[in-house]
């Protein structure tokens, strides 16, 4: 999609994301401050200061609207909702017809999201992804990692969100450390190994990952409610996002095609308890999902974007025979 080097943007792609076996391999994110409660980290949380610059298609920014909607922090956090079909300058921010949930930049008025990252670091060389965490009082970009950006969103605003619940409970962490880090190498990232491989052993070991582990995670759904147990935690925002791109997104494109979410009984219906959740299914746009992997140039050469949207999370789900 497009770099800045030297704060000017670029059609190449980062070199060191293809590994010599043809593996696709993530760069890390560059921007990693924090939001204290207390401020001591130079950015205090305050109602009304930041800014997400996000899209509705991508998986790790629906990770950080989904703690916005679940922590109550929608009146506290504005966001900017890019455009999911327009990347020829990377990250679009604009107003269309066919995308009304799209609303520009009210913030700084950008019209694309390299143009934040710019004006943050001037002379910046790297990837513009979303999440972008903007803070609106010293403009700059806080972060763009969506992993630091939940628990910010989970943890320091106490007093400001509007559901106090902690999804990323003391008694719990190390498990949920340990399920994350299984989900989102074979998973959440795993999708993308298939994806973006550049060589066939590349992408059947991938493949061989996501659909190991998914019926590894299908299993234990059978025996309890949530990953880490009887109640929702951090790891299950972060599988739901994949979970419900999978059916609309990689299964046909990324080549994950061995069998979809629906037809896995434990997971599709957790993925439905998970978008019923307050809050949550407006979050969920799958129009958005196949606009914008479909839009990807080298995965889909003639643009086409297909019509259907097979998959209903708002259908009963039978989670309720589980204890929590």
């Amino acid at each position: 999609m497009g770099i800045l080097i030297n704060g000017v943007w670029s059609d190449e792609r980062l070199a060191q994301e293809t590994g010599k076996s043809g593996e696709f391999l993530r760069a890390d994110s560059a921007f990693r401050d924090r939001i204290s409660a207390d401020g001591r980290s130079g950015f205090q949380a305050e109602p009304g200061r930041y800014h997400l610059y996000v899209t509705y298609g991508c998986p790790w920014a629906h990770r950080t609207l989904i703690y916005r909607a679940a922590k109550g922090l929608d009146e506290a956090i504005s966001v900017s909702w890019g455009l999911p079909d327009e990347r020829t300058y990377g990250w679009t921010l604009g107003r269309r017809p066919q995308w009304p949930e799209c609303n520009g930049d009210e913030v700084n008025g950008f019209t694309y999201l390299h143009q934040a990252y710019a004006a943050a670091k001037p002379g910046y060389t790297g990837k513009v992804t979303v999440p972008t965490l903007w803070d609106k009082q010293t403009k700059q970009i806080v972060n763009n990692e969506s992993s630091e950006i939940i628990r910010m969103f989970n943890a320091e605003f106490r007093g400001i969100a509007g559901n106090e619940t902690d999804f990323y409970p003391v008694h719990l962490r190390d498990e949920i450390d340990r399920m994350n880090a299984k989900v989102y190498a074979n998973v959440n990232n795993g999708v993308y190994r298939c994806g973006f491989a550049q060589s066939q052993q590349a992408y059947e070991q991938a493949f061989d990952d996501v659909f190991r582990v998914l019926d590894e995670l299908e299993a234990l759904l059978d025996k309890q409610r949530y990953l880490c147990g009887t109640q929702i935690t951090e790891a299950d925002w972060r599988l739901l996002p994949t979970l419900v791109r999978f059916d609309v997104a990689y299964f046909p494109l990324f080549k994950c095609n061995r069998q979809r979410i629906a037809d896995y009984r434990n997971l599709s219906n957790y993925m439905r308890e998970l978008c019923q959740y307050p809050g949550i299914m407006a979050t969920v746009k799958p129009r958005h999902y196949i606009a914008n992997y479909y839009s990807i140039a080298r995965l889909n050469p003639s643009g086409i974007i297909p019509k259907g949207t097979p998959v209903d999370y708002a259908a009963h789900h039978d989670r309720a025979r589980l204890p929590v």
